[in-house]
């Protein structure tokens, strides 16, 4: 799935880019397209991955500190060093303040990672930013844009908040159907980031082909500063390194789709290209950071490797 995500995202985006006006009519359903990304991220939930909160409540605390203090300034930080317009610098503001991505999970578990720790963290920060998103986008942009941080909220709780607890519940109440289904679940989620996106690209494909370069530009240095800064955080609190893994991708990878869509609906369509962007950009930058952290094994894994190298020369 992290191959064939961007590929999907970037095939699609191009094709909106080209030829744009059977798109433009999917901007009308961002809502309904953020609800389905958010139901089917509730339907992969489990009880068991909550209980994680309960036993290990510090990492999972510290990552999600972490994300919404480093990922908005971040933001700020990029939009002024790459002298961003003030549309584009919201649209990277918001892609920071949202929660961390659910192709987040996949990426740690393939990098190695603590997938029960990054499960955690992606729920409470979903759950939680029903309150973080409007109020980061209230202290950190309200000063120089207009933000309607009560109907932000509002709109959170709605496509965010409760189709995540609709698809919980339902998951316990039926997980041996929701588990029958579990592998179409992903495809779910995104079509839907494709409903958002293909709708952003379209309704601003003029305004792409002039600053596209600078905002893959923003786009990429933000979501790479954010995964060398996650990693930073975990050693910084002495976390063992499959959670410094963990942190790295939980605080590098935003809910791209949500950001795009949220940006677009409350401030202007070309706010939303950077979502929109790094819906492709996330999931590549994520497949070379596991072609990285695979070529180093873990501490547990080098001491397994030791004997075996005693072994042989033992043998020898």
């Amino acid at each position: 799935m992290v191959t064939a995500f961007p590929l999907f995202i970037l095939v699609g985006t191009a094709i909106a880019f080209m030829f744009p006006e059977p798109f433009i009519p999917l901007t009308d359903y961002i809502n309904i397209f953020l609800m389905i990304i958010m139901f089917a991220m509730g339907l992969t939930l489990t009880i068991p991955d909550f209980k994680v909160v309960a036993r290990r409540p510090t990492p999972v605390l510290i990552g999600v500190v972490a994300q919404f203090v480093i990922m908005p300034l971040l933001a700020i930080g990029v939009a002024k060093l790459l002298g961003l317009n003030p549309a584009l610098a919201v649209g990277l503001l918001m892609l920071g303040s949202v929660p961390g991505g659910t192709s987040s999970n996949v990426i740690t578990f393939l990098a190695k990672g603590d997938v029960a720790l990054s499960v955690a963290m992606t729920s409470v920060s979903t759950l939680v930013s029903p309150i973080m998103t409007p109020a980061l986008m209230l202290l950190l942009a309200g000063t120089r844009t207009e933000v309607d941080g009560w109907g932000m909220a509002l709109s959170l709780v709605q496509t965010v908040l409760l189709p995540v607890i609709g698809g919980l519940v339902i998951r316990y109440v039926a997980n041996r159907v929701v588990d029958k289904v579990s592998a179409v679940l992903p495809w779910v989620s995104i079509l839907g980031i494709g409903g958002v996106v293909f709708g952003a690209v379209a309704a601003n494909a003029e305004r792409l082909a002039q600053v596209g370069l600078i905002v893959f530009g923003a786009v990429l240095l933000h979501n790479v500063l954010g995964y060398v800064l996650g990693y930073v955080t975990g050693r910084l609190f002495r976390l063992p390194e499959t959670s410094n893994r963990t942190m790295a991708v939980e605080i590098g990878t935003q809910s791209a789709g949500l950001a795009s869509g949220m940006s677009a609906r409350f401030f202007s369509p070309e706010a939303a290209l950077p979502g929109a962007v790094a819906a492709v950009m996330h999931n590549i930058t994520g497949a070379v950071y596991v072609a990285i952290t695979r070529r180093f094994p873990l501490p547990e894994e080098k001491i397994t490797a030791q004997p075996e190298r005693d072994e042989k020369v033992t043998v020898a």
